[in-house]
């Protein structure tokens, strides 16, 4: 196999760099889904942001004749791809929601919820949403199991009027959310908490309550492929069948909701599951274009949050 070096004397334009990234991928059975889903689309994606180019934008830049330092820089990259197995994100430092960027490194899980999806797609139209609150009534929002921020970084900016708290277990991963926070400027606006779910809030309530937290079953962490298991394994572990901390979000959220709040909640595939459990409780699923079921909507009054009786 030729050297990064004997590579970047090769190619010569980022076309070149692109059919040979994706020769690697497929022949190296890289796994994907980590913001791509194909070799095609992970390639592009490390070459277009390794050098700071808009990564949704690889046709005007394919026949761009690339300089030494940068054929090196990719050749290294691919290489590193390949033989780290480490999603591309870790590579290049940098993740996307709907074109936001976020900093991330192996202190956190790669931002790819499907949560920002759902939000961009209710709060971006010009019609209001059919389940969620109005944006701008929301006046306090919360973000469990942050990691990055990026949830949290969301909801202050589709809700301009709330003071958003973010907390995570691990202060590794709140010193990427630090880093997140203050390259979009809203350090006024989100506060940092370190703890166990709802445990550091002090009987702080919200309007709004968003999580993503760890939801792989032990079956699925036992047989992960490599790419997954370069994350950090308490991001992901939901317990043997994946709930264990969607049923303690069930339980507290209750004495966090103020009345007419609501919680969202990624839970990936344990939707029967969930239902059999709570068969009382009212479940409003999301879909996305690449999930069904994965995501549920959860009103304060549903679980049992009443507005006080008027006198």
């Amino acid at each position: 196999m030729p050297s990064p070096a004997d590579i970047a004397n090769e190619l010569v334009t980022l076309r070149d760099f692109w059919r040979y990234a994706i020769s690697r991928f497929r022949a190296a059975e890289l796994s994907f889904g980590h913001g791509t889903t194909t070799a095609v689309d992970d390639a592009a994606f490390l070459l277009l942001d390794s050098l700071d180019l808009p990564i949704d934008l690889l046709d005007p830049f394919l026949d761009a004749r690339l300089t030494l330092a940068e054929r090196t820089l990719l050749a290294e990259r691919i290489e590193a791809r390949v033989t780290t197995r480490k999603p591309s994100a870790y590579l290049t430092g940098r993740s996307y929601i709907q074109g936001i960027r976020f900093f991330v490194d192996e202190r956190v899980i790669v931002p790819r919820s499907f949560i920002g999806e759902i939000l961009f797609s209710e709060y971006s139209g010009e019609e209001d949403s059919l389940f969620l609150p109005d944006p701008y009534s929301v006046e306090s929002a919360v973000d469990i199991c942050t990691g990055s921020g990026c949830l949290a970084i969301l909801a202050a900016r589709f809700f301009p009027n709330a003071e958003v708290d973010a907390v995570d277990l691990s202060p590794d991963a709140l010193e990427v959310a630090r880093k997140n926070v203050a390259a979009h400027d809203l350090e006024g606006r989100i506060n940092l908490f370190q703890g166990d779910l709802f445990a550091p809030l002090k009987g702080r309530k919200y309007d709004f309550i968003i999580t993503n937290p760890p939801y792989v079953d032990h079956e699925e962490m036992a047989v992960l492929p490599e790419e997954y298991q370069r994350e950090p394994a308490m991001a992901l572990d939901g317990g043997p069948d994946g709930l264990d901390l969607v049923r303690t979000l069930l339980a507290e959220a209750p004495k966090h909701l103020n009345p007419g709040g609501g919680m969202i909640c990624e839970i990936g595939t344990g939707r029967e599951l969930l239902e059999e459990e709570f068969p009382d409780l009212e479940f409003f699923w999301l879909d996305t274009e690449e999930s069904q079921g994965e995501v549920f909507w959860i009103t304060a009054d549903a679980l049992g949050v009443k507005k006080p009786k008027k006198k």
